[in-house]
């Protein structure tokens, strides 16, 4: 899986010719390893239409703040560099295959 960061950010997210979905996380967090699965699973599913990373904050504390995470687990859809869409918390597998099908 794609790790994203400040460093690569332009090259892997704001120059993708498709939407990046980022799952912001941290190693202590409950939520981010229920969620985890199903983030890995959803983006077998939608491969190809669209790119799935993940960031952990812990040791990207500057590149979460910059994005405004303030809860995890968060997920941010972004499309030609730019927030396009924002779902914070669990979810369940169809509930976020639902909310990503706006993107595509």
């Amino acid at each position: 899986m794609l790790e994203v960061n400040a460093d690569n950010f332009e090259k892997e997210v704001a120059q993708s010719t498709i939407p990046v979905v980022i799952d912001f996380w941290a190693e202590w967090c409950s939520p981010c390893k229920q969620f985890a699965p199903t983030f890995e699973k959803v983006a077998k599913q939608f491969e190809g239409k669209l790119t799935f990373a993940k960031c952990d904050i812990d040791a990207n504390q500057e590149f979460a703040q910059s994005n405004g995470v303030m809860s995890i687990p968060c997920m941010i859809v972004f499309k030609n560099g730019q927030e396009a869409g924002r779902m914070v918390g669990n979810q369940t597998e169809s509930l976020f295959v639902q909310q990503l099908k706006a993107f595509l």
